[in-house]
């Protein structure tokens, strides 16, 4: 945006003028270019003139007109392409559905360049504003990234997630016992069966627990004849209290479970 000395300036020339480019638009009344433009309106008072953009990619649109209106290096060209297509619809910009090469050609920067600003994006995300304000050169930023890089993917990180999940593989691993890979896709068998069990255990306890309340206060208990009985479930006094038992355990668990 314009400071508000330029601003003002702009309103000034808009009043006395006119708007001689239009704000654009795109087909879903989204703001691809002319911001200031339409803030200089505002100041003026006056009633802003609307172009609606009907290409087949807005978000290319706007990142072509942008960068070739501003006096931008390469680096900088690259590096706003880049964070311009980390930017996701929900925050109310547009979304870039680019390749990286595709951008290449849009904005005249080498596929490497692209590649590497898109680096810095992902890896080093709090140079990228510096980069693009000529505070840092890309080249720089790009080498602190991969560093970065490596460093998420070395294998003391690795073991450190490994750690924090799952303390008795990462000893083993420690103690020579297990490869860090191995005990990696032990941990993602150990997680698997975790949910499976979870999944069990719910599926179980869905479909005992609620029959159980509805037949309370029912002449369920007096209607029971044993020759319909499931086989291998017949009810007796010692299944019901242990049936009691349980419930009782679980409704202790429950207890502390809403409690933590």
């Amino acid at each position: 945006m314009l400071d508000d000395e330029e601003l003002l300036a702009l309103a000034e020339d808009i009043k006395a003028n006119g708007q001689y480019i239009p704000i654009m638009l795109d087909p879903n009344g989204r703001l691809l270019d002319g911001r200031n433009r339409l803030a200089a309106c505002k100041v003026a008072g006056v009633e802003p003139e609307f172009a609606t953009y009907n290409g087949p990619n807005p978000g290319a649109y706007a990142l072509r007109i942008n960068i070739r209106r501003r006096n931008l290096t390469k680096g900088q060209s690259a590096m706003v392409a880049a964070k311009a297509c980390s930017v996701s619809e929900p925050s109310g910009r547009i979304e870039f559905e680019l390749s990286a090469r595709s951008i290449a050609e849009q904005i005249g920067v080498s596929l490497g360049r692209i590649g590497q600003a898109m680096t810095v994006a992902r890896h080093a995300p709090d140079l990228m504003d510096q980069v693009i304000s000529g505070a840092v050169g890309l080249d720089e930023a790009y080498k602190t990234a991969r560093e970065a890089k490596a460093q998420a993917d070395s294998a003391e990180n690795q073991l450190a997630r490994l750690r924090a999940e799952d303390p008795e593989l990462a000893d083993k691993v420690v103690e020579g016992e297990i490869g860090l890979a191995a005990a990696w896709v032990e941990r993602k068998e150990r997680a698997d069966e975790e949910v499976r069990r979870r999944q069990v255990a719910t599926q179980f306890l869905c479909e005992v627990v609620p029959p159980l309340a509805q037949a309370r206060g029912t002449d369920t208990v007096a209607l029971y004849d044993p020759q319909f009985m499931l086989t291998g479930r017949a009810i007796t006094g010692e299944v019901i209290e242990q049936a009691m038992a349980a419930l009782s355990e679980m409704a202790q668990a429950w207890r502390e479970r809403e409690a933590a």
